[in-house]
């Protein structure tokens, strides 16, 4: 057999290669979208794993794709190359589509599942490190033992707790299906050993597939050691092959982000309720009410408070401001420090000023407003004119009196005032009134003339 360690280079010290299978069609998903490209915390599966494998600066990145390819080779473009499973005909065969890529590759090679997202960065390189070590295994697996073992294929050990033999689930006999230790499906070798490896594989089983895990066996038969490691943790290498599976997955990270918020000094009222992203930052002294919900891209200082069933996404707050209840802020909104917005206030594409105000009923969009400005309630900046979006601009310790339209482009000076019930389609000056109504009518005696009037017909019409 190819002696692994055969060149100059010290295994410790091998360039690596990752391989992450994403051929699969997804068929329990359900849907038209790439499995692996569903998100969990706003972030497709696949991008939670890859953010892990960054984490060893793999020299090489493959990913073996076949259904819908094409939304997978646009989503990875300039991240990954691809290999190609047409038809599928199993793990082993999906994990031989990327000799081509890798030809002429020298170094490790460590194989990952696209559907398995969670898989640690440090529990890959603790695979690398069995690869590393002084007996110099051909194969390492990654091990768990769950709590249910259902279908996993088993792993049965030897007396020295090397591997005796690989089964998978449906072939193997009831002595093997009791062995608690599964078969992640990870596994670490060094390229030219697997792929001499994969060539040797057959079908003979009950899928009539080529299981990647027969590596193993294979191995053993030419007279090789593999080894294996176990997770403490099952959940971090749970696939996610369903809806159902992928809202137990979102529902586990979640928990976990909700334990780690608390942990780092924010006040959770309803740790149940709140949902947070991928990315999301919150400082210290935080507190979050129930039902907030935090998409991606949010960034929070310490002191704020995010009132209940609040919305924010693509914003960043500073120290001291509060939100909501029932507001939201929408992509490239920032709130400068102690500035407030309340209940059913949105903002996009704006930013408030320190100490700004705006506590009910408003929509600030393609805004700039300046310290300490008070926004009253039911104020529009009207910034969209069914073409072009435009900004309005509102000075420092401006006031907006309620029911006001700002007509975008526009820009109201510093210590302006608006008038109530103003459209203001044209520049206010620093410290100017602008006041924008159509003069009161006053007809004494009318309204008392239509009501009798009205009262008169709708009698008529019953009689």
């Amino acid at each position: 057999m190819t002696d692994p360690a055969a060149n100059d280079v010290s295994r410790s010290a091998r360039p690596l290669a990752v391989i992450v299978l994403a051929a699969g069609k997804g068929t329990r998903m359900n849907s038209a979208r790439h499995k692996v490209l569903h998100p969990i915390a706003g972030r497709p599966m696949i991008d939670h794993l890859l953010a892990s494998v960054a984490a060893l600066s793999p020299a090489r990145t493959v990913v073996v794709v076949g259904d819908v390819r094409e939304q997978l080779e646009q989503h990875l473009a300039g991240r990954a190359e691809f290999a190609v499973q047409d038809p599928q005909l199993g793990t082993g065969h999906a994990v031989a589509q990327a000799e081509g890529a890798l030809a002429g590759f020298v170094g490790d090679v460590l194989v990952l599942y696209g559907d398995v997202p969670f898989v640690a960065a440090a529990t890959m390189r603790a695979m690398l490190a069995r690869l590393h070590a002084a007996d110099e295994p051909e194969v390492v697996v990654l091990g768990f033992e769950p709590a249910d073992p259902l279908g996993y294929g088993r792993i049965v050990t030897d007396r020295d707790g090397g591997i005796a033999r690989m089964v998978e689930h449906k072939d193997a006999s009831p002595a093997e299906r009791a062995v608690r230790l599964c078969n992640s499906g990870l596994l670490a070798a060094p390229a030219d050993v697997l792929f001499m490896l994969l060539r040797g594989i057959g079908n003979d089983n009950a899928q009539g597939e080529y299981y990647l895990p027969d590596v193993v066996n294979l191995a053993i038969e030419r007279g090789g050691a593999c080894a294996v490691i176990v997770t403490d943790d099952a959940d971090e290498v749970a696939g996610i092959n369903s809806r159902g599976e992928l809202a137990v997955a979102e529902a586990r990270w979640q928990q976990a982000r909700r334990a780690r918020a608390m942990a780092e000094g924010a006040t959770l009222i309803a740790p149940e309720t709140v949902y947070f992203s991928w990315d999301t930052q919150l400082g210290r002294d935080v507190t979050v009410e129930p039902g907030v919900v935090f998409g991606p891209g949010v960034s929070i200082a310490d002191e704020v408070t995010i009132h209940a069933f609040s919305h924010l996404e693509g914003a960043r707050l500073e120290r001291g401001t509060a939100v909501g209840p029932y507001a939201r802020l929408r992509p490239g909104s920032v709130m400068g420090e102690g500035a407030r917005i309340g209940n059913f206030v949105e903002m996009k594409n704006a930013t408030l000023g320190a100490g700004a105000k705006a506590n009910h009923l408003t929509y600030l969009g393609d805004a700039t407003v300046g310290a300490g400005a008070n926004i009253g309630a039911g104020t529009i900046t009207c910034n969209f004119d069914g073409y072009f979006k435009h900004r309005t601009e509102i000075g420092p310790r401006a006031f907006i009196g309620s029911n006001s339209a700002l007509i975008a482009p526009v820009r109201i000076g510093a210590d302006a005032i608006v008038a109530a019930g103003s459209a203001v389609s044209r520049d206010v000056g620093d410290g100017e009134l602008r006041l924008v109504r159509a003069e009161q009518l006053v007809k004494p005696g009318w309204a008392d003339r239509f009501h009798d009037a009205m009262k008169k017909k709708k009698a008529a019409e019953k009689g």
